[in-house]
């Protein structure tokens, strides 16, 4: 079979090269599925440029969602069918044509539900609802940040909030302010040009929001934290900056520095949380919890209170330009690669 292998860490034209290789067999517990696509993640910006810990020794496959149809069925597996088309999570391995994936992890999908929009389910979605409904409990009224609420998990993020009845308020760049008004976002606030946290002060005052999602990390998450009011929350998962500190030791100790120091007992005295998330160890060791996430959102797909946006589809040949432009920020919404 073809994929997509990672040679060499650094720029996306010179990382990648398509090869033949073997095709995977499916454990007694996996499926092999005949990938139709497979979606763009930022972690695979940070495990093409040597920054993913998690990620397998070169030359390797990345890649942790995909979509397509059951080629193979292991012999335990009896919830599944050959033939059905299906999306799942990964965890490495998407990146080619045929991939294989613990059965746990999988779920039907129609045969109409476009390939991009399939692949921000596992991932993207199942992200934003782990945040939204797993790690916390919103509720209606509530004040919401979302930062880079123009990404596939602020999309998510937006529409699971405005389904909850909160007032959302979404950093973006000025390309992307008129996309979060249209997505029904209360307050966008232009982050190359305005400090959001003196415009919310200004609009609705100290210590009034009640939940934070911060992908960026570094002071953002200081700030983030300084605007939470009681019992506000603010949810971690991720920190792009540090793609463009790579080789900077002193640029990644500026960002590490800028997420502050925080006490329990400070946490304790305002009744606030600070919450860690990443899907991929979620996914392994609370599979059952991924699959009802998932399951979860298919339901809300197929009630039209979720629609992901698909920023952009390329073909395998275009793998680099992909990643360009998920790495320059300037997309919107998930990417997804086709063979």
């Amino acid at each position: 079979m073809k994929a997509v292998v990672l040679v060499k860490n650094g720029v996306a034209d010179k990382a990648f090269e398509i090869r033949n290789v073997n095709q995977p067999k499916p454990s007694n517990n996996e499926v092999l599925i005949k990938v139709e696509g497979f979606g763009l993640n930022f972690a695979d910006v940070m495990a093409r440029l040597g920054l993913y810990k998690a990620a397998p020794p070169l030359p390797s496959i990345i890649g942790y969602d995909v979509v397509g149809i059951i080629d193979k069925l292991g012999e335990n597996v009896t919830n599944l069918k050959i033939g059905q088309r299906v999306l799942a999570l990964t965890k490495f391995g998407g990146y080619a044509e045929y991939a294989v994936t613990d059965a746990r992890g999988v779920v039907a999908v129609s045969e109409n539900m476009p390939a991009g929009e399939a692949v921000a389910m596992a991932t993207q979605y199942c992200t934003a609802y782990y945040c939204s409904h797993e790690a916390m409990n919103l509720h209606k009224g509530d004040y919401v940040l979302i930062h880079a609420a123009a990404g596939g998990v602020g999309i998510a993020l937006v529409q699971l909030a405005k389904y909850k009845g909160c007032k959302i308020i979404g950093t973006a760049s000025s390309k992307k302010i008129d996309f979060l008004k249209k997505q029904g976002v209360d307050y966008a606030i232009d982050y190359t040009k305005e400090d959001f946290e003196k415009i919310i002060i200004d609009k609705i005052g100290e210590k009034k929001i009640d939940a934070v999602f911060d992908s960026i990390g570094g002071k953002s998450v200081k700030k983030g934290f300084n605007l939470l009011g009681t019992t506000g929350k603010i949810v971690c998962f991720g920190a792009s900056p540090m793609a463009d500190a790579k080789g900077n030791i002193f640029k990644k100790l500026k960002i590490a520095r800028g997420f502050g120091k925080y006490s329990p007992i400070s946490l304790i005295a305002g009744s606030k949380s600070i919450i860690g998330v990443n899907m991929l160890p979620i996914a392994d060791h609370k599979t059952d919890l991924y699959k009802n996430c998932l399951n979860n959102l298919i339901d809300l797909y197929n009630k039209k209170v979720i629609k992901p946006v698909v920023g952009g589809e390329f073909n395998v040949e275009q793998i680099a330009k992909a990643h360009h432009f998920l790495e320059s920020r300037e997309s919107i919404g998930k990417i997804v690669v086709k063979w």
